[in-house]
C-alpha cells in the first residue's frame, strides 16, 4: 500500500522548516527584549530611592512587584497562545505592546506626586504585561522547531534551552551595563528610548524567520479542558474506578497524521472517573474531546499533568526569593563600597554583569562538555534529568545566601573599623567582595532557570504548551511577591532588622543567614516533590506507520 502523496509532500515540508536554523531567530528576540526588560529590572530600584525618595525598603518592594507581575503575566500569554494565536503571532502582538508602552517614563522629581506615581506604575505594568506575553510564547517557538518523537531532533531539543538561556544572559549582559550606563549618563529618556528600539529590532528578527518556524495551531482553551475534567469527575463521583484502561474513553484525532495520545497513569485516580464509558454506546456519542459529558484519557492525564507540577513550582519559589535579594539590597551594599575600577566607577545596578558573565561562560562548557561527559555516566541524553538539574541550583543558592551573610558582615566591619558606620562616603573595599555571592547565585540560575523550562516544556500535553512555560516563569513571579511579603514580615518580628535606611546599622547578615537556613529546608520539600512525580508516558499514533509506539518521557 502506497504513502498518500500529500503525506509525502507534508513530510518534504516539515524537512524544510524548523530546526536549528529556525531558532536563531528566536535567539536573537530574547537577547534583544530580555535587554530592555533586565536593564529596567537592575536600575529601577536606584531611581526609585535615589529620585523619588522612596524608603529603601519601598524601592525594594515596589521593584519586586513590578517583576513578580511581568512573569506572572506570562500566565496570560500562554493561555493566549495556546487558545487564540500561534505562538509566532503572540510574540509579535505583545511585542508591538512593550514597543507602545517602552517610552512611557516619569520625571524626575523630589518628592514625586501621586499623579506622577500613577503615570509611572502605569507604563511599567503595561511593558510588564508585554514582556509576559514574549516570555511564555518565545520559548515554546524555539521548542516547537524540534520533533520530541525523532531521536537527533530530541537532543537537539535539550541543547536548545541551554542556548536559549545563552541569548538570554548575553541580553541580560547589555542590559545591565550598555543601557545601565545610559540611564546613569543620558538620562531615562535615552534609556526607554533604546528600550523601545530594541524591541522593535526583536521583532523584526523573529518576523524574517517566519517563513522556516514549523508553527503551532491553538487547540483550544486547556482551561476549560482542565475544567471539564473537574465537572465530568464530580458529576461521576459515585461510579467506582475502573481498573482496566479499556474502560476509559480514548479518541484519535482524525485529521492529524501524528496525534499525542497520554497513557494512564496512577496517581489522583479519582479524575480518571471523567473518562468513564458509562455504556458501549457512549464513545460514538461523545467522537471528539472537550465534552463536558465525557472526557478521554488524554484530557483527564493533562489534568493530572498540571496538578503534578505545582508541587514542583511551589518548590522552587523561595529560590527567587532569594534572587530578588541580590537585585535589591545587593545593589543597595554597592552603593556604600568603592566601585572604580582605575578611574572607571562601575554602576551599582551593573554589578549583576558578574553572575551573567559566569552564566555566559559556563552555558557552553555545560551543553558541549558536561552533558556529553555525564550522558555517558548516566545513559540520560540530557546528561543528567531536569529535575536532578534543578535539584543542583537550589544547593548552590543556599550557598549563596550564606556567603552573603558572611560578606556583610565583613562590610559592617570595615565600616566600623574606618570609624564610617553614619558616613555617606564610599567604604574602603570593592563591590567585587559582592561579586561572590553574585557569580555563586548565577551558576544557580544556569541550573534551575534551564532545568524548569525544558522540564515544563517537555511533560506538558501538546495543547498546553506556552502555558506550561509560563507556568516555569511563575516561580519567579512567586519568588519575587513572597519577596515583599518576607522583608515585611522579618521586619516586624526582628524588630526592625531592614527598618533603617541605613545598611551600616541594618542586620541584613541576620536576614541573608536567615534565607540560607530557609534555603536547606525548601530543598529538603523539593527532594520529597521530585521523588513522589510521576514522568507522563506518551502513546504516539502515526496513521501511516502501523504499531502504536509507547514512550515513556523522562525529563
Amino acid at each position: 500500500m502506497g504513502v498518500p502523496r500529500n503525506f509525502n509532500i507534508q513530510n518534504k515540508q516539515q524537512a524544510r522548516q524548523g530546526g536549528r536554523r529556525a531558532t536563531i531567530f528566536v535567539f536573537a528576540m530574547a537577547a534583544l527584549e530580555t535587554m530592555a526588560f533586565i536593564s529596567n529590572g537592575v536600575s529601577l530600584v536606584t531611581y526609585f530611592y535615589g529620585y523619588l525618595n522612596f524608603s529603601l525598603t519601598k524601592s525594594a518592594t515596589t521593584l519586586t512587584n513590578f517583576m513578580g507581575t511581568a512573569f506572572l503575566l506570562s500566565l496570560f500569554g500562554g493561555f493566549i497562545s495556546d487558545t487564540y494565536f500561534s505562538r509566532f503571532k503572540t510574540c509579535v502582538i505583545f511585542g508591538c505592546l512593550e514597543i507602545l508602552m517602552a517610552p512611557s517614563k516619569p520625571g524626575q522629581c523630589e518628592p514625586a506626586t501621586s499623579g506622577q506615581e500613577a503615570i509611572l506604575f502605569t507604563g511599567l505594568y503595561l511593558v510588564a504585561l508585554g514582556t509576559g506575553g514574549i516570555k511564555a510564547a518565545l520559548p515554546s517557538l524555539g521548542a516547537d522547531q524540534f520533533d520530541e518523537t525523532d531521536p537527533k531532533e530530541a537532543a537537539s531539543l535539550s541543547s536548545y534551552f541551554n542556548w536559549l538561556m545563552f541569548s538570554i544572559t548575553f541580553g541580560a549582559a547589555l542590559g545591565v551595563t550598555f543601557l545601565v550606563w545610559i540611564s546613569t549618563n543620558q538620562g531615562w529618556d535615552w534609556s526607554f528610548g533604546v528600550c523601545a528600539v530594541a524591541v522593535a529590532m526583536a521583532i523584526l528578527f523573529l518576523s524574517m524567520g517566519k517563513s522556516v518556524y514549523r508553527t503551532n495551531i491553538p487547540k483550544g482553551s486547556p482551561l476549560v479542558r482542565i475544567l471539564q475534567v473537574f465537572v465530568v469527575a464530580v458529576r461521576n463521583r459515585k461510579l467506582p474506578v475502573p481498573d482496566m484502561a479499556q474502560e476509559l474513553h480514548e479518541i484519535y484525532d482524525k485529521e492529524a497524521g501524528h496525534n499525542e495520545i497520554l497513557q494512564r497513569t496512577d496517581q489522583f485516580k479519582c479524575l480518571d472517573r471523567a473518562a468513564i464509558l458509562r455504556s458501549s454506546q457512549d464513545a460514538p456519542a461523545y467522537s471528539t474531546s472537550g465534552s463536558w459529558k465525557l472526557c478521554t484519557v488524554t484530557q483527564v492525564e493533562e489534568t493530572k499533568i498540571l496538578v503534578r507540577m505545582l508541587p514542583i513550582i511551589l518548590s522552587t519559589v523561595f529560590m527567587n526569593t532569594c534572587l530578588a535579594q541580590l537585585q535589591t539590597f545587593s545593589i543597595q551594599q554597592t552603593t556604600t563600597m568603592d566601585r572604580k575600577i582605575g578611574s572607571f566607577q562601575v554602576p551599582g545596578p551593573s554589578l549583576p554583569v558578574i553572575p551573567l558573565v559566569f552564566m555566559f561562560i559556563l552555558l557552553p562548557i555545560y551543553d558541549r562538555l558536561f552533558v556529553p561527559l555525564a550522558r555517558k555516566f548516566t545513559g540520560i541524553p540530557t546528561g543528567i534529568t531536569q529535575l536532578q538539574r534543578v535539584a543542583v541550583g537550589l544547593v548552590l543558592s543556599a550557598i549563596s545566601m550564606a556567603v552573603s551573610g558572611i560578606i556583610e558582615t565583613h562590610r559592617k566591619r570595615v565600616a566600623i573599623k574606618h570609624n564610617m558606620v553614619d558616613s555617606p562616603g564610599p567604604l574602603p573595599m570593592t563591590i567585587f567582595w559582592i561579586g561572590i555571592q553574585y557569580a555563586i547565585f548565577g551558576m544557580a540560575d544556569m541550573f534551575t532557570i534551564v532545568g524548569l523550562m525544558e522540564f515544563f516544556y517537555g511533560e506538558s500535553s501538546a495543547g498546553m504548551k506556552s502555558l506550561s512555560t509560563a507556568i516555569s516563569w511563575c516561580s519567579l513571579a512567586f519568588g519575587y511577591y513572597t519577596s515583599s511579603v518576607v522583608v515585611n514580615v522579618v521586619n516586624k518580628v526582628s524588630g526592625g532588622w531592614l527598618a533603617s535606611n541605613n545598611l551600616n546599622r541594618d542586620k541584613l547578615e541576620y536576614f541573608y543567614w536567615l534565607l540560607a537556613g530557609v534555603s536547606v529546608v525548601n530543598f529538603a520539600v523539593y527532594l520529597a516533590c521530585a521523588s513522589w512525580y510521576r514522568y507522563k508516558k506518551v502513546e504516539v499514533k502515526q496513521e501511516q506507520s502501523g504499531p502504536v509506539d509507547y514512550v515513556e518521557e523522562r525529563m
